[in-house]
């Protein structure tokens, strides 16, 4: 069959139009205009990983949808699935992952750099600000809304520059202060715009993962450590290689996902965030050559820590990124374990070891209405691969820059947020799925019931112990490619010459309780847990 589309047919389609209005000549872009409003307040929470932090909490306007059809029309014309489909369950990234954050940490690195200088006493041309002037720079900080993020993109129109736009931007809030106007040069004083740049992203990415990342990280671990010790004591028949294999608990091999996650867990949060601040080329040149007296590489320490992150003195114009490759590479691996972990889950659900709770009208499939599919785990692993395709690819580009600086990391850096926003997807998605989960004990016991011949290395390990000769070759004579049942298996322990306690021992034996330690090891979880 043909397709015939005429020229006016297209044209009459009707579709969400990008064009640049006639007046303004800006672009119309639903999946951003639409969700941005001044006026509405979105708490942020302290930057710190730890439990001290150097900046105080702050309240900050961020996006928020006007009307309910609004929003839909953003989610139906964002280019991005977590800026639109998913927004609801990625959103609280926005305020430190999106432009809009970028842009409000670069405001508030260029305020409290000029706070810095204020209180160096050889920078006598900026002398200490009285507590108005500092109240006044730290309001601009408190209060930096969207309306002030669009005022600085309109600046960046002329400047074609993102950082000094900033710069231009607070001269403008200050210019009609009196004590502030009078040293508006000094914002941005010998820095490079790296210098802006590497601490703003440091910032972003801690406030990230403090608020967000870490805390959903810890829902997932804690909800499968309580699945470990809910099932602790569940036997569960092993399958290595997909075959039949020595018995386990459910708990117990939920306990080993939870400790997984959690050491993981543990090194991101130990990962230090770097900075720099060492001007054009790392060496303080501009620095020392407008106050040669001053020690710069300790102002700059003092000026980064004070931020809560970790001073890097050795670097180019651009801090090296080895710690964001670090990073980027913990959460790849805390990404794969939960692969390993949805995987399972679904060839469980497979095997009928779970049901899943079903919601009133939900559909699991469009032409088979007996089925509920295991979609949160299936939604769970493929955000996962494509956010471990991203992290992989930033973990690889950006500790690489030709000599002293290149700009390929600038773009790169700007694409954190949708890694990270795959990421937290794939974790809300996989909690929402344990939450549906309900254990078939039946399904359990019915495969244990059909496995009698896994008995068969308990057997032949008594047997060693006991001097019987071939011990491995005589159970493998009863039991490769031959049919075992209880029977079988108990005739066998009564024909063999072991002492009548170890015999006895052995007839006890059943594939439900044949779990060694799986139970007491799933019950102790929360001791090996790193949280």
């Amino acid at each position: 069959m043909e397709l015939n589309v005429s020229s006016k047919a297209l044209t009459n389609t009707k579709l969400p139009c990008f064009a640049a209005t006639p007046t303004t000549n800006t672009l119309l872009n639903p999946s951003k205009s639409l969700t941005l409003a001044s006026h509405h307040p979105l708490p942020r929470v302290p930057l710190s990983l730890s439990s001290t932090d150097p900046l105080k909490p702050r309240k900050v306007t961020a996006m928020a949808a006007g009307s309910s059809r609004d929003l839909e029309m953003s989610n139906l014309t964002a280019l991005s699935p977590l800026d639109g489909r998913y927004w609801g369950k990625v959103k609280d990234l926005a305020s430190s992952m999106s432009e809009f954050g970028l842009i409000y940490f670069r405001v508030l690195v260029e305020i409290k750099w000029l706070l810095k200088l204020s209180r160096i006493a050889d920078v006598t041309e900026v002398p200490s600000f009285s507590k108005e002037a500092e109240a006044y720079l730290q309001a601009i900080i408190d209060g930096f809304s969207v309306d002030d993020a669009l005022e600085v993109k309109k600046i960046e129109k002329v400047t074609n520059h993102d950082v000094k736009a900033v710069e231009y931007f607070l001269k403008q809030k200050c210019e009609s202060h009196q004590e502030i106007a009078k040293v508006l040069e000094f914002f941005h004083f010998a820095c490079t715009s790296e210098d802006i740049n590497n601490l703003s992203h440091g910032l972003m990415l801690r406030e990230a993962l403090s608020s967000v990342i870490l805390p959903s990280m810890d829902e997932l671990i804690k909800s499968i450590s309580l699945m470990a010790k809910e099932f602790a004591h569940v036997p569960m028949l092993s399958r290595t290689h997909g075959q039949p294999a020595s018995p386990t608990t459910l708990g117990k091999e939920m306990a080993i996902f939870a400790v997984r996650l959690s050491e993981e867990r543990r090194y991101l949060a130990e990962t230090k965030i770097k900075g720099k601040f060492a001007g054009a080329v790392g060496n303080y040149n501009a620095h020392v050559s407008a106050y040669p007296n001053i020690d710069w590489p300790h102002v700059a320490d003092e000026f980064v820590t004070s931020l809560g992150l970790t001073f890097n003195p050795y670097v180019t114009q651009i801090e090296p990124h080895d710690y964001m490759a670090r990073l980027f590479n913990t959460i790849s691996q805390f990404n794969n374990i939960l692969i390993d972990f949805d995987r399972d889950i679904w060839s469980y659900i497979s095997l009928g070891y779970f049901k899943q709770i079903t919601k009133a009208g939900e559909i699991g499939s469009s032409t088979m209405p007996h089925k509920v599919n295991p979609i949160d785990f299936e939604n769970s692993e493929g955000n996962l691969g494509k956010a471990n395709a991203e992290l992989t690819f930033l973990s690889m580009k950006l500790p690489v820059s030709r000599m002293q600086r290149d700009l390929t990391d600038s773009t790169v850096l700007r694409n954190m947020g949708g890694a990270l926003g795959h990421s937290l997807l794939a974790y809300k998605s996989a909690i929402q799925g344990i939450k549906k989960l309900q254990v078939n004990e039946a399904r359990l016991k019915e495969d244990l019931d059909q496995t009698w011949e896994v008995l068969a290395e308990p057997i032949q390990t008594v047997m060693r112990r006991y001097g019987v000769p071939e011990p491995y070759e005589k159970l493998k004579e009863l039991t490769r490619g031959r049919a075992v049942n209880e029977e079988s298996i108990r005739e066998f322990i009564k024909g063999l010459d072991l002492p009548e306690e170890a015999k006895s021992q052995l007839l006890k034996l059943t594939p439900h309780t044949y779990v060694g330690a799986a139970a007491a090891l799933a019950l102790a979880v929360d001791e090996a847990l790193h949280l």
